[in-house]
């Protein structure tokens, strides 16, 4: 039986390149529109879906069901609409499905975090160039009160102070926690527990907490219910006013900080110990030396981009850090910080160009840091 060969229609240049998967010029301007489309579809549609619900049950039901009703819709809804997109780019040619996919997947995320993010972010720039209530252009007056106003003057002071003081203390304390819970046995994990129980703790409950440690009453006030005065009065010594004794008070506030960070500083540290090779720390053992030398020549330099990684993280929390200062002392008795200033600015006296500006500074302080953290994330991947 002969077999038959039938002649295949001829493919033009523009079909071919979809034939293998691959866009072609029309493709790839049909997919760039829909991936604009898809990017934008998915934030606009859970806007309008949610803002249509809240409206539809306002006041008509409670606000426990209105926000079961959001997480739904924000997890259960958006899941089903992903997946829909998701249907409707299989559906599509292979080359232009390619375009739109990427698209479709991180381009709401993208869009919403410059909703959230980018644009206050410009918004705060543009403020700060302006007057107290946000209408009037200033020029640089905001940025000239950061740097010569009495109470911006302190609070950077005292921020350069808690950069240098609760970063080294929180790791200092936390290594040597993490080394000597290396040693532990059975009870390792029950010592970490409680060491790290105070990350559990908002800064705002810390404050609440050690406001029980420092509190002060006058003599003849009534009982002390402070912990170290109570600890003096017993003790036939005088109450101190601990927060108002400067500059001290500054130091007994970063200690809050210290004590809610060092947990952090221990689990990184202690995992990172860990991974130290077991071989070289025997070699280094019969080599005769001792375990103060393993620490600092092998251990601590082993562990060295671990340590920068937990120091640049507290120091982006120590510039963020109000909560400590405000519910401690309020930013009296020279106990500001940058991070108190901006607040008490933009909410207390609404000076919106001035907190802006704060806001600002701020963030050009953090910038260096973030550098340092992503130059050690590539240099640790490029060694791997």
């Amino acid at each position: 039986m002969s077999e038959t060969t039938v002649a295949e229609a001829p493919v033009s240049e523009d079909e071919e390149p979809t034939r293998r998967g691959v866009a072609s010029t029309s493709d790839k301007i049909i997919g760039g529109i829909l991936a604009v489309v898809a990017a934008f579809a998915v934030p606009a549609l859970t806007y309008l879906l949610l803002n249509a619900t809240f409206e539809t049950l306002n006041n008509r039901v409670p606000d426990i069901v209105v926000g079961l009703v959001a997480i739904l819709i924000g997890v259960v809804g958006v899941f089903l609409m992903y997946t829909v997109v998701d249907f409707g780019i299989k559906a599509l040619p292979v080359g232009i499905g390619n375009i739109i996919q990427p698209y479709a997947w991180a381009g709401p995320a993208v869009i919403v975090l410059g909703v959230f993010l980018v644009y206050p972010a410009v918004n705060t720039v543009q403020l700060s160039f302006l007057d107290a209530r946000g209408e009037n252009f200033v020029g640089w007056d905001n940025y000239q009160y950061v740097f010569t106003d009495p109470a911006m003057l302190r609070s950077l002071r005292n921020t350069v102070i808690w950069i240098f003081v609760v970063p080294v203390a929180a790791v200092a304390i936390g290594l040597g926690f993490a080394v000597l819970a290396d040693k532990l046995k059975r009870t390792e994990s029950l010592a970490k527990s409680m060491i790290f129980l105070p990350m559990a703790i908002s800064f705002v409950g810390a404050g609440i907490v050690w406001r029980f440690v420092y509190s002060f009453r006058v003599e003849g006030g009534g009982e002390q219910i402070g912990i170290l005065n109570a600890i003096r009065v017993g003790l036939g010594s005088s109450p101190v006013d601990w927060l108002g004794v400067v500059p001290w008070n500054n130091l007994l506030l970063m200690v809050i900080m210290i004590w809610l960070q060092t947990g952090f500083a221990m689990v990184i540290l202690s995992s990172a110990i860990k991974g130290v090779p077991e071989d070289m720390l025997e070699a280094a053992r019969l080599d005769g030396a001792t375990e103060i030398q393993i620490f600092w020549r092998i251990i601590v330099p082993s562990i060295m981009s671990s340590i920068v990684v937990v120091f640049t993280t507290m120091i982006i929390a120590v510039l963020k850090v109000f909560d400590i200062v405000w519910v401690m002392t309020g930013g009296q008795d020279g106990t500001e910080v940058i991070a108190e200033r901006m607040i008490r600015n933009m909410f207390t006296f609404r000076d919106f160009g001035r907190g802006a500006a704060v806001a600002v500074f701020m963030f050009l302080a953090v910038i260096p840091v973030m550098i340092i953290n992503v130059r050690r994330f590539r240099e640790e991947e490029s060694i791997r």
